[in-house]
């Protein structure tokens, strides 16, 4: 079994998005197997189609610029390059793991916007309320938070998929035997 640890980033704004959806605009995932090892690691901008010009909100938060996703594939490309990485396509098992529901919702609704199928999400925990399980703990905490009670620095830039998506590796990687599939 390999864990695909993985977080998104969207288009976002200080209100409602136009257009009423906001799109992923970068995947980043590592490939970790049952020992917690290592075994690839995936980091793509996705050209967002319904809303295509980032807001300045979004590029303040991310830091993620307008060249940035205008050079990049859009979605069904990335995801097709996403599931080959994963081991889709080879039958290997695999579960994807990211902190919370957002971004496995988010992969849903670009499947949707995009007329995709959604096989390949089926295989899906949300470690965010398993570590709050593990801890018997009542208030979720963000990331960063959890890190740092954790023992650990934040490295990289907060709310970048790629940087997240390792920051929480170590995470899980410390609960490893302890996460339930």
């Amino acid at each position: 079994m390999n864990f695909i640890i993985y977080d998104l980033e969207a288009t976002c704004w200080r209100g409602r998005p136009p257009k009423g959806s906001n799109e992923i605009i970068e995947i980043g995932a590592f490939k970790l197997n049952e020992l917690g090892e290592e075994l690839g690691k995936f980091s793509r901008f996705v050209k967002p189609t319904t809303n295509p010009k980032l807001s300045s909100f979004c590029t303040q938060l991310t830091s993620i610029t307008q060249s940035e996703v205008d050079s990049a594939n859009k979605f069904p490309s990335v995801a097709e390059d996403f599931k080959e990485w994963m081991g889709f396509y080879d039958n290997e098992d695999y579960i994807l793991s990211s902190w919370g529901d957002f971004d496995i919702q988010f992969l849903r609704n670009d499947c949707d916007l995009h007329k995709l199928d959604q096989d390949w999400l089926e295989s899906f925990t949300n470690l965010k309320n398993q570590y709050h399980g593990i801890k018997n703990m009542n208030k979720y905490t963000g990331l960063k938070t959890t890190l740092k009670r954790e023992g650990f620095e934040f490295t990289g830039v907060h709310h970048r998929a790629i940087a997240d998506a390792e920051n929480l590796c170590k995470i899980f990687r410390k609960f490893i035997d302890e996460w339930s599939y």
